[in-house]
């Protein structure tokens, strides 16, 4: 299982430690909803403060973050394709390649960590702002990185809407992108951003419209269980505008574990594959080729598979790119 999957990648150094009393001299006040009130102190800039609403929360900022931290790759890449690369003073945890229009910028950005910074390589960094894909993980108190204790040192955190919504869909991308476009006033570009994201599902849909959907068995992990996606998450959209159908599209959940026997059972007509990690998308064909209770399934018997990386089956700028790979794997002849 994997709230925010394991897979380390070399860091780069950041920059040097600043002492304590350096760190104190940034404190920023909290505003009441017990979010910091803004990004660089001061009088509000031209058109601030902005708010958005996140989890629960409300988000404030009361000018343009200059010096952020994204802390997980999918967050990293919407700042990236928004033009931020020169806002940023960190990034950690990448999960597979950065997309190629992207790795220019993303190697302008130093990595803090393999995975997740300590506070103290936080604080190093001097960020305004630390934006989480996976809150859970990257904002966890036991770590010493609670939102509670970066806010009381001056910076505005923000996690990915994804955690909280309880139907992820193409609704969830735009309002996530849109969010940290206001926040750090680019709305123009988030917009140009989610339409372009928008028009290529709609294209592989009017491509697809008539052909009859796949069953498709979602393998993140397989041992005992298998780790699948259910009906919550956004790869159950992702799956129908490529013209399929997730089995466990009827568990509540964006991640479950189910018997190999239930999976089988759902007769799946193709697997999709997550690929991450230091087990291979051809690990864990092998492994289900070896499963018999799977043996009689449609998308065994005609070995069926398609495969997607771990940083497209999230809230993030490759949702697009993904419901296309995911249709030219399943429906080849459309393309």
């Amino acid at each position: 299982m994997r709230p925010s999957p394991p897979s380390p990648h070399p860091a780069r150094p950041g920059r040097a430690a600043r002492s304590a009393a350096a760190a104190a001299g940034v404190v920023l006040a909290l505003s009441a909803c017990g979010t910091a009130a803004g990004a660089g102190g001061g009088a509000p800039a031209e058109g601030y403060p902005v708010t958005v609403r996140e989890c629960g929360r409300e988000v404030t900022v009361s000018a343009p973050p200059q010096r952020a931290v994204a802390m997980n790759q999918h967050v990293a890449e919407i700042m990236l394709a928004l033009g931020l690369a020169d806002r940023m003073v960190g990034t950690a945890f990448l999960d597979d390649a950065v997309l190629p229009e992207l790795r220019e910028d993303y190697a302008s950005v130093p990595v803090l960590a393999e995975r997740y910074p300590s506070y103290e390589a936080l604080l190093a960094a001097e960020p305004d702002f630390v934006y989480a894909g996976f809150a859970a993980s990257a904002f966890d108190p036991a770590e010493g990185r609670g939102r509670d204790a970066l806010e009381a040192a001056g910076m505005t955190t923000y996690a990915s809407v994804e955690q909280c919504a309880t139907d992820v869909d193409l609704d969830t991308v735009g309002t996530e992108i849109r969010n940290i476009g206001r926040l750090f006033g680019v709305e123009e570009r988030a917009d140009e951003l989610v339409a372009d994201i928008e028009a290529e599902v709609a294209s592989v849909e009017a491509r697809l419209a008539g052909t009859d959907p796949v069953d498709v068995l979602v393998v993140d992990s397989l041992d005992a269980t298998v780790f699948t996606s259910g009906g919550a998450g956004i790869a159950d959209d992702m799956i129908a505008s490529a013209g399929g159908r997730n089995v466990f599209s009827d568990v509540d959940d964006v991640f479950a574990d189910v018997s190999i026997e239930q999976a089988a059972a759902r007769d799946p007509e193709a697997i999709l594959f997550y690929d991450y990690g230091s087990t291979t998308v051809e690990d864990k064909r092998r492994a289900v080729l070896a499963q018999p209770a799977l043996a009689h399934a449609p998308a065994v018997r005609r070995e069926r598979f398609a495969e997607l990386p771990l940083s497209s089956t999230v809230v993030g700028v490759r949702v697009g790119d993904a419901v296309t790979r995911i249709a030219e794997q399943l429906h080849p002849e459309a393309f």
